[in-house]
């Protein structure tokens, strides 16, 4: 059996849909960064996921190739991620989806080494036939979070959100989003097979004790 991270590690990829706090630990990642509306067709956002998953793929199939990792097995893809602000704006604005900041993310095994990276992202544009350059490989410690199942639409965050939130300050726990603490969101449905009614995502803040 493939080892699959959402079933491995459950705490992070599954939680109940009532709010849990919990410490993330150092993960790396595949990332590609942009700007704008994710919706657009075509657009950045969009762009950015085929990437993504040209490497991610590239990586996971590497076992049927000459390019050997060093203490490689198989394993599921982890689902998308993504990291969310808006320049200025406190929290998240819904209705302004076009001055979203976004890192969209697939997380990386710990076998996978910075020069593993590089080969796949040098394989995947070569036998896909797409320039894979913009996609990072990063590291990110997010620490101290809050965490929650989000059920429906991304555009009922808010809801969801404020639930987070009634439950922080009732545990003397603060938002401690920063420039470099993100609003993260896990999407474990495919929005192009799943009604949105039926759509779930992890939605994660970074906190601090009051």
């Amino acid at each position: 059996m493939a080892f699959d991270f959402k079933k491995e590690y459950k705490e992070f990829y599954m939680p109940k849909n009532k709010p849990e706090i919990i410490t993330v630990p150092r993960v790396n990642y595949i990332a590609v960064k942009g700007k704008g509306n994710p919706n657009e067709e075509g657009g950045a956002y969009q762009k950015a996921i085929g990437v993504l998953y040209a490497v991610a793929y590239t990586l996971k199939m590497s076992y049927k190739t000459d390019y050997k990792i060093e203490g490689f097995f198989e394993y599921v893809v982890p689902p998308l991620e993504g990291f969310w602000w808006q320049d200025g704006v406190d929290g998240v604005d819904y209705s302004d989806k076009s001055s979203f900041n976004w890192i969209s993310v697939i997380r990386l095994p710990d076998f996978i080494s910075k020069k593993d990276f590089e080969w796949a992202v040098e394989t995947a544009s070569k036998k896909k036939k797409l320039d894979c350059s913009s996609a990072e490989f990063i590291t990110i410690d997010e620490g101290l979070c809050v965490q929650i199942m989000h059920l429906g639409h991304f555009d009922d965050e808010p809801v969801t959100v404020a639930i987070m939130d009634e439950y922080l300050k009732q545990n003397g726990y603060e938002n401690d989003i920063t420039d470099k603490r993100l609003h993260h969101e896990i999407y474990l449905s495919d929005a192009r097979k799943v009604p949105p009614e039926k759509w779930k995502t992890v939605i994660r803040h970074p906190i601090k004790k009051i």
